[in-house]
C-alpha cells in the first residue's frame, strides 16, 4: 500500500468515526471522489476540533496557525491527512482557499463572538459552513454555470442554520450564543436554563422564534439545491443526500420546537437510509 492510500484510508476512517451525516451523503459518490471528500473533511474536522477542545485560547492559537502554514507547504507535509489533501488537489479544482475561511470562523468561535444581526451571523455561517459547500463543489465539478460557487456557499449557510437552531440549549450550556440579539430581542426571548437544564419558553417567544428562523433557513436551502441540476447523477445524490437530512430535522425542528428544549435532536439510521435512497432517485421527499 503506497503513502497516497494509506492517508486516503486514515481519512476515510475519520470521516466515518465523527461525521455519521455528512458520510451517508458521500457514500453515494465514486470511489475516487468519496477519497477526495473524505481528505477535505479530515481537515475541516481537525480545524473544528482546535475550536472545541479544552485547551487555553493562546495554544488554540497556535495550533489555527500551524495549520494555516501547513496549507502552504502542502506538498512537503508527512502529515496523511495533507498527503490525502494534498493528492486530491492535483485531481480536483479544490479551492483551498476556503480553508482559510473556515479558520477565520473558527477563531470567532474561539473569542466568543456574538452576533448583532442575521447579517452578522451570515458571515460566520458562510466561513465556517459556506467554505465546506465550495470545497464540496470543488470535488463535485459542475456543469458550467455563474452561480455554482453561490449555491454551493447557500447550502452550506443553510445547513449551518439547522445546526444552529439544533443545537440551541447544547450551545448554550458551552456559553454561546448563536442567535442574533436582533432576533431575540425582536421576540423577546432571554435564552435560560431551568434547574432540570431544559430551555426556558414560558411565553412561546422561543418557538416562536425558532420557526421564524426555520422559515428563513428553507429559503437559503431553496436557493442552495439550485446546484444539484448543475452536477452529475452521483454528485447529485451527494449533495442531495446531506441536505435532505438537515432539511428533515430542520423541518422536524420547527414543527415543534420543544424537542430541542431538553436534547440535540437526530434522524435514526433507517430514516437517514430513506433520504440517501430519495436522494440517489434524484428526490428531496
Amino acid at each position: 500500500m503506497t503513502d497516497v492510500e494509506s492517508a486516503y484510508q486514515t481519512c476515510e476512517q475519520i470521516t466515518k468515526t465523527e461525521a455519521r451525516n455528512f458520510y451517508y451523503g458521500i457514500r453515494l459518490l465514486t470511489r475516487r471522489r468519496r477519497a477526495a471528500l473524505c481528505a477535505v473533511y479530515a481537515l475541516a474536522r481537525r480545524v473544528d476540533d482546535i475550536g472545541d477542545g479544552e485547551l487555553p485560547i493562546e495554544e488554540k492559537s497556535v495550533q489555527l496557525e500551524n495549520v494555516r502554514k501547513s496549507l502552504a507547504e502542502l506538498e512537503r507535509s508527512p502529515d496523511p491527512v495533507l498527503i490525502a489533501l494534498a493528492d486530491a488537489a492535483k485531481h480536483y479544482p479544490i479551492p483551498l482557499g476556503a480553508f482559510e475561511e473556515l479558520l477565520d470562523g473558527v477563531w470567532m468561535d474561539i473569542e466568543g463572538r456574538k452576533y448583532a444581526t442575521f447579517e452578522d451571523l451570515t458571515e460566520y455561517c458562510r466561513c465556517v459552513a459556506g467554505s465546506i459547500g465550495r470545497l464540496c463543489l470543488g470535488v463535485f465539478g459542475s456543469k458550467p454555470h455563474p452561480d455554482a460557487a453561490r449555491y454551493a456557499d447557500a447550502l452550506g449557510i443553510a445547513l449551518q442554520q439547522t445546526n444552529i437552531l439544533r443545537d440551541i440549549r447544547e450551545d448554550l450550556i458551552n456559553g454561546r450564543v448563536y442567535l442574533p440579539k436582533e432576533d431575540l430581542d425582536a421576540f423577546g426571548v432571554e435564552l435560560a436554563l431551568d434547574a432540570e437544564g431544559r430551555l426556558i419558553d414560558a411565553d412561546g417567544g422561543l418557538s416562536a422564534l425558532i420557526r421564524h428562523s426555520g422559515a428563513r433557513a428553507r429559503e437559503w436551502y431553496a436557493d442552495g439545491l439550485r446546484l444539484a441540476p448543475l452536477l452529475d447523477r452521483r454528485s447529485a445524490a451527494c449533495c442531495l443526500a446531506m441536505a435532505g437530512i438537515y432539511r428533515q430535522l430542520l423541518e422536524r425542528i420547527a414543527e415543534a420546537p420543544s424537542l430541542v428544549f431538553d436534547r440535540r435532536m437526530s434522524l435514526s439510521g433507517r430514516e437517514k437510509l430513506g433520504v440517501a435512497a430519495r436522494a440517489l432517485s434524484g428526490r428531496l421527499k
